[in-house]
């Protein structure tokens, strides 16, 4: 039977988790948008799915993600990396692998999309010495997606929630806001894309209770997107990526190449989505992990 210290305890994670949804989704994130917006209009990015703009709206979920967290950390009396993202662990091996699967996850999606014929490859779209500033501004852009959305969505709040509620619960509430936050803010969401966009919140959620942290997961949200966007510049919610590797076309069914919302809503990505589990689950042996 539970004491009233831990019923308390429980109650209080419960609602820091609760409180810094508040803050970070309804006080400071309108705020900062318009000062972030200001920044793309005076430096005329306009309204393109480019490096650059994702890089800047990325940039606003990062400073708010770790603000927030350091903020909480420090009334909680504890360090602001402690909450699944270790700096001493920060793109070192666990990263560098996750960010491996993820090249090799999408890669063969592209490769079913194509011999499927939902996807057309016609040489290279872009040369040097464009090729590769525009893949740098692409992985840079990435790399604040993979480290700004983890630690916004499965950083404090993971650890903070499952306090509360336990670990899968945490993870199903934080996979269905992952979801709902795609679906009620980007163009031409559908029940496909939904599915996979929570498969990937419970994937990540996943490997943070087997290897202990969130980097293995931010390796692979970066090369996911960035082999999305850059590699194959497969379209994302109506939109082509500017800047994109592969000169290509998708010919086929919404259900091989995911129509409007490119990779991520084709029905290819579901076995790979079991694949990905697998490999976490036999490469990660279940273990006792502190991530709190």
């Amino acid at each position: 039977m539970s004491t009233p210290i831990a019923l308390d305890s429980r109650a209080r994670s419960i609602w820091n988790a609760i409180l810094f949804w508040i803050l970070a989704e309804w006080a400071i994130e309108p705020q900062l948008d318009k000062g972030f917006a200001a920044l793309g209009k005076a430096w005329h990015l306009g309204n393109d799915l480019s490096a650059a703009n994702t890089a800047l709206g990325e940039l606003e979920t990062l400073v708010i993600a770790l603000g927030l967290t350091a903020l909480f950390g420090y009334f909680e009396g504890r360090r602001f990396d402690s909450y699944g993202l270790p700096i001493a662990q920060a793109f070192r091996g666990r990263f560098w692998e996750g960010l491996l699967v993820g090249v090799a996850w999408a890669g063969i999606v592209a490769l079913l999309m194509v011999a499927l014929g939902g996807m057309r490859v016609a040489g290279l779209a872009l040369s040097n010495p464009a090729l590769l500033w525009t893949a740098l501004a692409w992985f840079g852009a990435n790399l604040l997606v993979g480290v700004g959305e983890e630690a916004w969505f499965r950083g404090y709040l993971l650890q903070t929630l499952r306090r509360g509620i336990g670990f899968w619960a945490a993870a199903i509430v934080l996979s269905l806001w992952f979801t709902a936050e795609h679906y009620f803010f980007k163009t031409g969401e559908n029940v496909w894309d939904c599915i996979s966009l929570f498969a990937f919140g419970m994937l990540v959620c996943f490997t943070v209770l087997r290897t202990g942290n969130l980097w293995f997961g931010v390796g692979l949200h970066v090369s996911f997107d960035f082999m999305q966007l850059f590699v194959i510049g497969t379209r994302n919610g109506a939109q082509v990526p500017v800047g994109h590797l592969l000169n290509v076309s998708f010919p086929g069914p919404a259900w091989v190449n995911g129509g409007v919302l490119g990779t991520e809503a084709s029905v290819l990505m579901y076995p790979a989505f079991v694949a990905v589990f697998l490999y976490v689950a036999l490469r990660f042996p279940a273990r006792v992990t502190r991530t709190e």
